[in-house]
């Protein structure tokens, strides 16, 4: 059964309307089924989030339209195989976490890449994307928050959070970092009406999540 903002791998792009100046697309890419977003504001660049894999696909969804950013929002290679040829295409400023920046650069060939932390923001628009750090999928896996018109918050958490719980680690000591940030900087900070956008599949909420967050610590994992 689809879940949320459900697109097939391969299949068509879902558009949505973040707010009055911003949409957003979403399609799936490659063999492991990366999510790749696009935000789109009335004037100005827009941003893509992870350039993840088939840069053919990824450049007739731009189509033509300029890119001002491109985030990464970890050093795993799925989410980053397009990103040298896209980025090459777009001239797009590249962004991903301060602590992935070395391992993004050497694994990609891409240079200049900024490094973004908590409290850092992208802009898109007449809105921004706020960075917020979750160390534990990698180092320095992020999360980007957008506040819609509405009010609403869509957060973009690439591999850290997924329907279901929390996205892969290699040992104990990861797992209980990326559930302490999780908990402090996005569950104790964001309301349940909050729409999660992942890196692979298909969306959330912060609110169908709650509840299950000690039954994920208890299980580690």
């Amino acid at each position: 059964m689809s879940g949320r903002d459900h697109v097939e791998p391969g299949g068509p792009a879902l558009t949505l309307a973040l707010s009055d100046q911003v949409t957003l697309t979403k399609i799936s890419v490659g063999p492991m089924d990366n999510n790749a977003y696009l935000l789109t504001p009335e004037d100005g660049g827009s941003v893509l989030i992870d350039a993840a894999e088939d840069d053919t696909r990824l450049l007739s969804l731009i189509d033509g339209r300029p890119v001002a950013v491109i985030v990464t929002t970890h050093r795993h290679g799925d989410h980053w195989q397009a990103l040298p040829s896209v980025a090459e295409a777009t001239g797009a400023t590249l962004v991903c976490g301060r602590p992935d920046v070395d391992a993004i650069a050497t694994g990609a060939w891409v240079e200049g890449l900024t490094g973004a932390w908590d409290g850092d923001e992208v802009t898109v628009g007449d809105g921004v994307l706020e960075v917020i750090g979750l160390v534990g999928h990698t180092p320095g896996s992020i999360a980007l928050a957008f506040t819609g018109g509405d009010g609403v918050v869509h957060l973009f958490t690439g591999d850290s959070l997924f329907p279901g719980g929390p996205g892969r680690t290699n040992s104990p000591e990861d797992f209980a970092s990326l559930m302490d940030d999780l908990q402090a900087k996005v569950f104790n900070r964001f309301d349940d009406s909050t729409v999660v956008y992942p890196g692979h599949g298909d969306g959330t909420t912060l609110g169908a999540e709650r509840g299950h967050v000690e039954e994920w610590r208890a299980r580690g994992w």
